[in-house]
This record gives structure tokens, sequence and C-alpha cells, in this order.
């Protein structure tokens, strides 16, 4: 019989990470929109429970990033819980109640978020009083970014402060929805949109015309070809599902009527790559086809014509060697022997990138739930992070952390 659901009350007590958890879905934080409210909220709790705070801004003044720290800091290097306080959407989704109301029903707790991933900086709030009384001989700290959704933005800022603030740290642990599975990489993206600027004509004097779609037509050959010659000869990296770098066409908007020759045609389009390959310059190079070879030719019809080019998304992969010291500790706190490379991006591979911070991805709740309406984690899924946070506490209070080797702490 499915159990009634019920709405999860506020937080009173001592922190509950399913409490925080209902106060975190609270916070509207879709990328769109200001993300301050959740971030007064944070930082409020973190220094009333003695923690250092340090706000990150934008240059807009609407969204801001925290970089929250235990344990001396100033002068040891530590490790980093990072996560994203932003979320996608849901209007338009078939939600079974209200995506910014925690719900619980047989042991699963719904509302946008939960999975992605708020459910993981709710366990880290949660034990944040345990960090502060631990008496950490190695720091932690929790980065707690925006705009992650809309291309890992806020979290660059927040990495350059970091490294001005405290000694680069030893490793970061992010903790996007993995089921608490270690993963170890993730491919990079570059995405772009082109606009093919022509010039109309009656399609009875086509020649007189500069056809934008079927310049953009060329352009998108262009990519597919690529892909198809990267996916014949080129690298591979067989823990992924597409074990090597994919390239495409996603989105093509141009036209106005069947007889007038189009003027204007857009193409966004995608590069993902393995650690092997660098989907910025396969991006740059296609780019520089479209910017090099096709608006030239375009212009030769007129000088008006020509390419725009919009970045769209840019992050770099995440390809931490499998033998390397946070790989090794984050398997021993999460209790797993495998390790894993996941399909979807993260912030990991910009501290590796920006920070020259070692990265693994490991938090509760699955990347199959995210985004989707009737999103949730389960209590049993934070309770394992929370286990793993507990864990790394104790590694980090005996001092033995930047030298992680032997049996874990109990």
């Amino acid at each position: 019989m499915t159990e009634p659901a019920q709405t999860v009350p506020p937080p009173s007590g001592p922190p509950d990470p399913v409490a925080l958890l209902g106060t975190l879905v609270a916070f509207d934080t879709v990328s769109d929109r200001s993300n301050l409210p959740l971030i007064d909220w944070a930082e409020a709790y973190c220094r009333g429970h003695g923690a250092a705070v340090e706000r990150v801004p934008d240059p807009t003044g609407r969204k801001a990033a925290l970089l929250v720290s235990v344990g001396p800091f100033e002068t040891r290097p530590g490790y980093v819980l990072s996560g994203h306080s932003d979320v996608v959407p849901a209007e338009g989704q078939p939600w079974s109640s209200d995506p910014f109301v925690l719900r619980e029903a047989g042991g699963r707790l719904y509302g946008r978020g939960t999975s992605d991933m708020k459910g993981f900086l709710a366990v880290c709030l949660a034990l944040l009083p345990e960090m502060v009384a631990a008496d950490l001989a190695t720091p932690i700290h929790l980065a707690i970014s925006y705009d992650e959704e809309v291309g890992c933005l806020g979290v660059r800022p927040l990495i350059a402060r970091m490294l001005e603030r405290v000694p680069r740290p030893l490793g970061c642990f992010v903790g996007e929805p993995t089921g608490m599975d270690v993963v170890v990489g993730h491919k990079g993206k570059s995405a772009a949109r082109l606009t093919f600027r022509g010039r109309a004509s009656h399609s009875a004097l086509a020649p007189q015309g500069v056809n934008a779609v079927e310049y953009a037509a060329r352009f998108i050959e262009h990519v597919r070809l690529s892909a198809e010659t990267i996916a014949r000869d080129g690298a591979r990296d067989l823990l992924y599902d597409v074990p090597h770098t994919t390239g495409l066409s996603s989105v093509v908007r141009g036209g106005t009527a069947l007889n007038i020759v189009p003027d204007t045609c857009s193409v966004a389009f995608e590069y993902r790559a393995i650690g092997a390959d660098d989907a910025a310059a396969l991006a740059a190079a296609a780019i520089g086809y479209a910017t090099g070879t096709l608006a030239p030719l375009m212009r030769a019809g007129d000088p008006a014509c020509g390419v725009d080019v919009e970045p769209l998304i840019d992050y770099p992969g995440l390809d931490t060697d499998p033998e390397a010291e946070i790989v090794t500790l984050a398997k021993r706190l999460a209790g797993r022997n495998g390790h894993a490379k996941v399909s979807y991006g993260t912030e990991g591979g910009l501290f590796e990138r920006l920070g020259g911070v070692p990265a693994v991805v490991i938090g509760p709740g699955s990347i199959a739930r995210a985004h989707r309406a009737d999103e949730y984690v389960t209590r049993d899924e934070l309770e394992a992070c929370a286990g793993f946070v507990r864990r790394l506490i104790r590694t980090c209070t005996t001092g033995s952390a930047s030298s992680f080797r032997g049996a874990l702490p109990v």
C-alpha cells in the first residue's frame, strides 16, 4: 500500500538533512532568477554555526556564490565539497504536487532539485556543526555556486576567489547525483549558435539572392562529416556509453516562405569530447570553416552578408586518473571498489582546469530523475551521503588526509 504523502516541515532543533532539504527546495532558484534569498539564508546559517564564509557576487548583483570554510583553512590545504544552488525550470512539466514544496511518500522526497543537487547541499549543511566541533587538522570547504545549469558560470569566479583565499585544495568532491558511485570523468562540451546572414529575393529570381539556409546546410554537413570521422578514426574511452567524441547540429531556424530566398538561418551545434580530445578546439575549427570559408563566399554575392557567432556553453571535461589519491579516498569513504564515467557535465572539470584541483563526482540521487517532473531523492540516499561526509570529517580530524593511505578511520 502506498504511504500517504506529507509535506516536510521546516527545520527545527538540531540540523536534519531532510528538514534542510525542505528549506532549500522552497527557494525558487531556477537559473534565470536570483539565488540571493537562498544565499542569504545559507550564509546566516553557516556563520551561525561558526564557519568562515565568503560571498562571491556576480557582476549584476543578482546572484552570488558562497565559500564556506572550517578548520585551519588559512594555512593548510583541504578538501572541497562542491554543489550548485540553481535548478532547471519546472513549468510545463506534469508534477503531482508543488515542485517547490518538499513532499515525502514511501521514503521518497519529491521536489525540484532534490536529486540535482540540493540533496547534497542539505547533507553538507546538516553536518556543518559536526565539522566545526571536530577540531579538523585538514580543512573542509563547502563551495555553493550558481548558474551551473546554464554553463557552469558561477563556479569560475568562485574557484578564482578560493585560490586567492586558501591554499590550493587537495581535492574536490562534486555532489552531482551518482547514487554515491565514484565518477572520475565526464565529457567536455562546447556549443555555439551561428547565424548566416544572406540576401532575400523572390524565388523566381533565386540567383539574385544569397541563400542563408543553403550555407547553413553546408555548415551542418561539415559538422556531420567531422563527427563521422571522429567516430570512425578517433580515440576511444570504453568507460563511456558512447565511447568517442561526438558532434552534431541540433536546432535550425530559417526561411519565411516557400517563394522567398531566405536571408537568415541560425544553427546551434555542439561537440562533446572525451579526455583525448578538446571540445572547444573542435568547435573553434567548425566556426573557422563558417567564418573563413563560407562567409567570404556569401560576401561575394553581397558584402553585407556573413556569419555571426554566439557562444552558448563551454566547459572542460573531467578525466581524473583512477589511481589519484582523491579517487582512492572517495572509494574508501563511499565503500566502493569501482569507478565510472558519465555522459552529463559537471563543475568538476573546471576545478581541475582552472584550479589544478583533482576532482571526483559523487552524490546522492540519480541523474535519471533530474530535470523531470516528480524529481526525488530517497532518505536512504541522503543517509549514505551523510555517512560519506562523516567519514571525511573523521579522516580530516586524524590529520592524515593530506596523504590518504591505509584503513579508513571509523
